[in-house]
């Protein structure tokens, strides 16, 4: 353990993902949780919105610009469009800055503005982000200064097919990605189709073919590849608080057996702590990682069809965003990747 910790802020402490990361921070052995913020609860404490934190985790919500001037690593927590002024501020003072949000997850500008409406403010601080998927690109992000963490569909489903199409085992066309999500992917805010009497008792699909993550998978999944990558997204919502289950589908070259695709994707993820991959009797299930950073691969073969199907299951709030974010700066500070992120998950 160093002699003197790392001092970490979160802006937009009182969502969902804000909240997850003030949860995880405390526990950290080589990080304190030295300030927040909250536009919608400034002065208060975040104990009074969330009770179970009562006692254990009670900073009080301030400034943005007091977080920034205060930590050394500074997380937002934001929705997209909000964090580039705060990205380059951070850079401008030589602060580590780690967002949750989109803006800095795809590399084209053109595409950003196709999806999310925005442009790049700064092109060259652009240049600077590394995109923070630990277990595919984790060297990019040892060190780095401005990290883009990914979401929680944008890690399932690359991290259920990336060994498959990097060992060119399956086709790069006709990708199909069936995700579930639970419902605080779609944020602390109420909306319509999250109020109770509409979401309990229901599943159903939504943003069909037009979920703004689908370029950033095709990004990650045509660097598998060495080559562009099209997919097919449905995203469902789930009727529980959370996980993501992503059951992906995938077209298998020729001759192509089970004990190939074992091989690879044991010889990509046997060495990381956070991917376990399951015996070939079991099925990932979202139930198995609650409140964890781990992400649960199990793959199937349709021999009658030719299909690979690789199914992953992570918490959303964690291995989706505030436990990946963490690990990013385990990553960024030379700490220990699985540092404050050891919790399995609970057996019921």
């Amino acid at each position: 353990m160093s002699e003197k910790k790392i001092k970490a802020g979160v802006v937009g402490a009182t969502g969902y993902a804000g909240a997850e990361l003030c949860r995880i921070l405390t526990g950290h052995p080589e990080a304190e949780l030295a300030a927040v913020s909250s536009v919608s609860f400034e002065g208060k404490k975040l104990s009074d919105i969330y009770p179970s934190y009562y006692q254990v985790c009670e900073p009080v919500c301030g400034k943005q610009e007091e977080v920034v001037e205060q930590c050394d690593v500074i997380f937002a927590a934001l929705p997209h469009g909000l964090s580039q002024e705060l990205a380059a501020e951070c850079d401008a003072k030589g602060k580590t800055f780690i967002d949750l949000g989109a803006d800095f997850r795809l590399e084209s500008e053109a595409e950003y503005q196709e999806w999310y409406g925005n442009s790049f403010l700064d092109p060259a601080l652009h240049e600077k982000a590394v995109y923070g998927l630990p277990e595919l690109f984790r060297e990019q992000i040892r060190g780095k200064k401005l990290i883009a963490n990914p979401g929680c569909y944008t890690t399932a489903v690359p991290l259920a097919l990336y060994p498959a199409l990097e060992a060119g085992l399956i086709e790069k066309d006709g990708i199909v990605a069936d995700c579930k999500s639970g419902v605080t992917g779609a944020g602390r805010k109420m909306t319509q189709n999250t109020h109770y009497p509409e979401l309990n008792e229901a599943f159903t699909a939504y943003k069909v073919a037009a979920h703004r993550h689908t370029p950033e998978m095709e990004q990650t999944l045509s660097k598998a590849a060495g080559a562009p990558v099209k997919l097919t997204f449905v995203p469902h919502l789930l009727p529980v608080n959370r996980g993501i289950l992503a059951t992906c589908y995938a077209r298998l070259k020729p001759g192509v057996t089970m004990e190939s695709l074992s091989r690879v994707y044991h010889e990509r993820y046997d060495k990381e702590y956070f991917i376990r991959l399951l015996p070939e009797d079991r099925v990932a299930d979202i139930k198995n990682v609650w409140y964890s950073n781990f992400c649960d691969i199990s793959l199937h073969l349709d021999s009658r069809t030719g299909t690979l199907v690789a199914i992953s299951a992570i918490d959303n709030m964690v291995k989706g965003a505030a436990g990946q974010a963490v690990q990013n700066m385990n990553l960024a500070f030379g700490l220990d990747e699985t540092a404050g992120l050891r919790l399995f998950p609970p057996a019921f």
